[in-house]
């Protein structure tokens, strides 16, 4: 399908991505389409032919992606799948069997340590090194896979993409990024030259905290059809309403992730102004030890912010003392959430570390109830 909108802005881009050809008295956005078998007489020519294979419903959700992640590129192919993780999934153990290494963020989504045993216990080496200072290049060598996450989550470390990129094209090494915290109006991983995009749709890219997704776009035939045979294989599909839910989502990123971002910086530098260090991080703003680099392959900086309060205590009265924002995780969602990220335990980062992520509230709103709830719990 051709690329219509190649030459057009971000939020054209996002409201008209994926949309069929105007058929009178039809919708502009169909609704979608809930159906395990298709009518299939003959030979099974044809796109849809089973619901664990094709359905339309994603099938414009997918060009709307691909046109998000690569406008003007038609050889770019973008597959859905139940949520991120499934994505994730499907690129490694699709492109990876024994003996073969891989080389993951240390630093990365909380689920990766989980990932590593996996991979372990299929006979692939796992080696890991840090976001910041591109330190992956370091264990590159003989890897199959390099598996980027920028910014970090949830440290927001940003690595050098085309740095790392042209560093394992020369080892033949296939790269892939994770793009959850950018969104691809923030940062679009095939135009660096990584061979996979992936991404967590259950984020920013739909932001209404109400649907789980992902997705990998590429442009290599081969490499995402074996992507697509893992998808097969698993399962790991989503349901016709959440990829529907999804695509209208996509019509109002470009508006969310505009206020997003914009209230972020704003946040950033109120806790950066505060008296006590708050080791505040955020890649767009200055000073930040990733800011330099992220505004070299960056659009836009992202919604989450994050900072470290002194104990685990003063982290939880901090948060029982917001009134506007949620305990909760996940991040990218219309209504701002926070969360004590150690929580979990599977981050290296200490008691007192917040990830913030802003919604779309009022900034100087937003503003206020931080700096109201840190004076209250700071007694």
């Amino acid at each position: 399908m051709t690329n219509f909108f190649e030459g057009t802005g971000d939020g054209t881009r996002a409201v008209r991505a994926g949309l069929p050809e105007p058929v009178k008295h039809e919708p502009t956005l169909p609704g979608p389409v809930f159906a395990a078998h298709f009518h299939l007489p003959g030979d099974p020519t044809g796109p849809y032919t089973y619901g664990r294979d094709e359905n339309p419903t994603w099938t414009h959700l997918e060009r709307a992606i691909g046109e998000l992640e690569a406008p003007g590129r038609d050889d770019v192919e973008t597959l859905v799948f139940a949520s991120g993780m499934a994505a994730i999934s499907a690129v490694l153990f699709s492109q990876l069997s024994a003996g073969d290494t891989v080389v993951l963020p240390s630093d990365g989504y909380q689920v990766l340590p989980l990932v590593r045993g996996q991979l372990e216990a299929y006979g692939i080496e796992v080696r890991t090194a840090a976001t910041g200072g591109d330190a992956q290049l370091d264990v590159l060598d003989g890897a199959k896979l390099l598996w980027i996450e920028t910014p970090s989550n949830p440290g927001l470390d940003v690595c050098d993409v085309r740095r790392l990129v042209a560093a394992a094209r020369a080892r033949g090494c296939l790269v892939a990024v994770d793009n959850t915290l950018a969104t691809p109006l923030g940062q679009r991983p095939l135009e660096l030259r990584a061979d996979f995009s992936v991404a967590s749709g259950t984020k920013q890219l739909t932001g209404h905290g109400d649907v789980l997704l992902g997705y990998v776009s590429g442009g290599d035939a081969a490499t995402m059809a074996s992507v697509r045979r893992w998808r097969k294989i698993v399962g790991a599909i989503p349901g016709p309403m959440e990829a529907w839910l999804a695509h209208r989502s996509l019509a109002t990123l470009h508006l969310r992730v505009e206020r997003q971002n914009a209230s972020a910086l704003v946040i950033a530098e109120a806790l950066r102004d505060r008296s006590e260090n708050l080791g505040v991080r955020y890649p767009g703003l200055p000073g930040d030890p990733s800011h330099k680099i992220a505004s070299q392959q960056m659009r836009r900086f992202g919604c989450v912010v994050s900072f470290t309060l002194p104990t685990r205590a003063r982290a939880d009265r901090f948060l029982d003392a917001l009134r506007l924002v949620d305990d909760a995780t996940s991040f990218g969602g219309v209504r701002s959430t926070a969360e004590r990220r150690g929580r979990w335990g599977g981050d290296a980062v200490p008691e007192g570390f917040i990830r913030f992520s802003v919604g779309a509230e009022d900034p100087e709103d937003l503003v206020a109830d931080v700096l109201q709830a840190l004076d209250r719990s700071a007694t």
